[in-house]
């Protein structure tokens, strides 16, 4: 196996990670004429199976070696009381791959799923179960399954890795990629969901997202906590999704993390039936479908939500923007994506709204992001960052000021058409942000010309209540190299004489060459 490489923008993000690539390489070729939208929950549903069963077999081993203390390794209370997944027999990945080279081997993990689901009330409709159809090769299923045998290694120092939680985040960002725009419905990129999560530090508290997708905002929350030193049980994770195939790959994604997360018991649109109509959350964060048409808002004009003004029908963004606000706690933050239109937007009362939110001073900060950081579209977006209290005693009084950064420089091109932002460049915006607000240890905030400005509400009100960071941040200064005009001008001018020089003797040549191939004939 090739030795992993280092991502060329010094992430170890998801796009350039070793192995991993391999397998999803690998696993490419396996799809054949298969659609990837189709092969996506074929492929992620055995990466489940050979995750829980690897947990599975983790602690069946402890068991038998405490055989003598009474311990039962086939006690399903066992391996529940550990906060893992009892696995029957019918489905662990050993009768699997025992039975991968068979003709019924679909029929055999499609029992298996049911077994799981059957014996795991938190699995119940979630695992796909359509291995045993006509349609699927069941060679290239038997092929699929010793491909992901190769994964999970097994051993406890592998799974305290997360191995096989690297590959499964890998494959829904390369799924994402291969769907093009029906991908951004289940997966925002990494890099923008660190941001976020960078800037909201959620280390205590609930946690919401009304649009989960796959649910990777909670993942990169939990992973956030996990590296400053926090408790992982220090957050509770809330979130609702429409789409239910979406619904189940957030569900098998959360377990495959081991993290508890309320997602309702079944899909649900966010509008039309909240699941957590209660729910007042200390972080909101999310990434709502761009400017969706199809929202219902005809029906739903009088909703009480629409504190600010009641959403344009052909629109969702602000009737998004209005859901988290409703949800938030009396300290809350919410840091959501949104397209570029909604902070200059002039149409159908949008403008008014936004007006409404920030003269309510409930802006807290804008950051413009580069294009290209999106499966599902190559337009830029930005995000949103609202706070019920800009005095709350944590941070320095910001009431009535709002950030502004202008981003859209940033970021690598990772392939011929997607960006990503680096690691670097992710604490530098964070990083930014959290000394504007005067956290502790972050240093103290200076306005950089061409990337950050903290502008007043009176400012914002001068602009027209337009969000966009550029009007704000104004240009970067330009360094002086100290050459005086005259002698730039004459070396540059110099420079040009002879490189028209130089084309007008290559054009001659080839004039020469062709008229010496057109006599030769």
């Amino acid at each position: 196996m090739p030795r992993p490489k280092k991502a060329p923008n010094g992430n170890g993000s998801a796009a350039n990670l070793g192995f991993e690539a391999t397998m999803w390489a690998a696993a490419d070729k396996l799809r054949n004429n298969m659609d990837a939208a189709e092969y996506k929950h074929v492929v992620l549903g055995l990466i489940f199976l050979k995750y829980i069963s690897d947990a599975f077999d983790e602690r069946h081993d402890a068991l038998v070696a405490a055989a003598a203390d009474g311990a039962d390794p086939e006690d399903p209370d066992e391996y529940r009381a550990a906060n893992v997944f009892w696995v029957p027999k019918e489905a662990r990945w050993a009768n699997l791959q025992a039975n991968a080279k068979q003709a019924t081997i679909g029929k055999v993990i499609d029992d298996a799923m049911l077994a799981i689901e059957r014996d795991n009330k938190s699995l119940k409709g979630v695992l796909p179960k359509e291995y045993a159809r006509p349609a699927l090769d069941k060679q290239r299923v038997g092929e699929l399954i010793d491909l992901i045998a190769k994964i999970g290694l097994g051993d406890r120092e592998n799974r305290s890795k997360d191995i096989l939680g690297r590959v499964y985040e890998y494959f829904l960002s390369q799924f994402a990629s291969a769907e093009g725009k029906k991908g951004g419905q289940f997966y925002t990129p990494r890099c923008v969901v660190q941001v976020l999560v960078s800037m909201l530090a959620p280390y205590k508290g609930r946690v919401f997202d009304p649009c989960c997708g796959s649910g990777g905002m909670f993942v990169q929350s939990e992973k956030f906590v996990e590296t400053h030193g926090g408790r992982i049980g220090d957050i509770a994770v809330y979130g609702q999704e429409s789409n239910p195939t979406t619904w189940r790959l957030a569900q098998m994604n959360l377990a495959i993390r081991g993290i508890e997360a309320h997602l309702g018991g079944e899909h649900a649109d966010s509008f039309r039936r909240d699941l957590h109509p209660d729910l007042k959350a200390d972080y909101v964060l999310a990434n709502p479908p761009f400017n969706d048409s199809d929202w219902g808002g005809a029906n739903l004009r009088d909703d009480p939500r629409w504190k600010f003004g009641p959403p344009p029908a052909s629109n969702a963004n602000f009737a998004w923007v209005q859901h988290f606000i409703h949800h938030l706690a009396p300290t809350g933050i919410a840091g959501f994506v949104l397209a570029n239109g909604s902070m200059s937007s002039n149409q159908s009362g949008e403008d008014e709204i936004r007006k409404a939110i920030v003269e309510a001073d409930l802006l807290d900060c804008m950051v413009a992001l580069p294009g290209q950081l999106f499966y599902a579209t190559q337009i830029p977006v930005c995000l949103w960052f609202l706070a019920r209290a800009k005095k709350n005693g944590k941070f320095r009084d910001r009431r009535k000021e709002t950030l502004f950064i202008d981003a859209r420089k940033l970021g690598v091109l990772v392939d011929r058409i997607h960006r990503e932002l680096t690691d670097a460049e992710i604490e530098r915006i964070a990083g930014t942000y959290h000394a504007w607000r005067g956290d502790k240890g972050a240093g103290k905030h200076m306005d950089v010309p061409g990337f950050c400005k903290a502008a007043t509400t009176d400012e914002i009100a001068g602009h027209g209540y337009v969000l966009t960071p550029g009007r704000y941040v104004g240009a970067a200064d330009v360094e002086d190299d100290d050459e005086p005009f005259e002698e730039k001008m004459n070396r540059l001018t110099a420079k040009l004489e002879e490189q028209f020089a130089e084309s007008a003797r290559l054009e001659s040549e080839i004039r020469n060459r062709l008229r010496g191939a057109h006599d030769a004939v």
